[in-house]
């Protein structure tokens, strides 16, 4: 039986349960567990676990405060997979992320590479060169380490001005809906053609084959797939009608034709 002291693994539980159907923060599935668990919120808590001798071990990492040369050194622009921009600025004597098509996203630091954001549940690491300014950045997000390297300023803009110009249209990339179709037969019989995808999604896939293999199998055979627009990053969604169920798809491919993004989700 759980008691108070296991609030870390109570709002990892809960994060998880949920996330087919909904996003939470950290912070917010902490401030659910301590309302679960009769306290305020999350502060108060946190103080009865150190009462009573625990720790809050979902407690955010402390923050640090960086010389603004330091932060001036990370600041700039990484590439997301020929698809995306994180814009790193300095604001108020921290660093903001953005990702193209998203809000701002406060960074605290935690140590002199490494920063921690409270409105997502998500970490950037800067890989440095010896003179310490930042060659490209690791997003660690969903259980997966995304890197970014750094890119001028000029490349930034042509890579957000395609993407204004794929969203404004709201059409398919080509090649995406057959990526699509091989990706779903690969997974169905447990062998996805691991050399069409990029390492990021290849590891990812590898990873979570298990649980992907099930659902597609769950799911049964595809009967019909449908575009239904341009989302965030310029990934494109398809709904996949199966035999039992639907899915949505979003995926999107690099310049040499492999798979840079899929994610799938329950359809309504």
């Amino acid at each position: 039986m759980r008691d108070f002291r296991d609030a870390k693994a109570m709002a990892q539980t809960l994060r998880e349960a949920i996330k087919p159907k909904a996003e939470l923060t950290r912070s917010e599935s902490l401030e659910l567990i301590a309302r679960v668990l009769g306290c305020k919120n999350w502060n108060v808590l946190s103080a009865a676990v150190q009462a009573a001798g625990g720790t809050a071990q979902n407690s955010e990492p402390q923050e640090v405060l960086l010389d603004a040369a330091v932060l001036d050194s990370y600041v700039g622009f990484y590439e997301l997979a020929e698809h995306g921009v994180m814009t790193i600025r300095r604001a108020d004597g921290r660093l903001v992320s953005r990702l193209t098509g998203q809000p701002d996203v406060p960074l605290f630091a935690e140590s002199s590479k490494r920063f921690f954001a409270k409105i997502v549940d998500a970490q950037i690491s800067f890989v440095t060169d010896v003179s310490g300014v930042a060659q490209s950045l690791v997003l660690h997000q969903n259980g997966l380490d995304i890197p970014m390297p750094r890119i001028d300023a000029d490349r930034a803009r042509r890579i957000e001005q395609q993407l204004t110009q794929k969203l404004s249209s709201n059409r398919p990339s080509p090649g995406t809906e057959a990526a699509l179709r091989r990706l779903i037969d690969g997974l169905r019989t447990g062998e996805p053609g691991y050399d069409a995808m990029t390492e990021m999604v290849a590891n990812a896939t590898r990873q979570r084959l298990p649980a992907l293999h099930k659902e597609i199998s769950e799911a049964g055979g595809v009967r019909s797939i449908e575009f239904v627009g341009v989302g965030n990053g310029g990934v494109d969604v398809y709904l996949v009608q199966h035999e039992r169920r639907p899915l949505y798809w979003r995926i999107s491919l690099d310049g040499r034709g492999a798979i840079s993004t899929a994610w799938v989700a329950p359809g309504l």
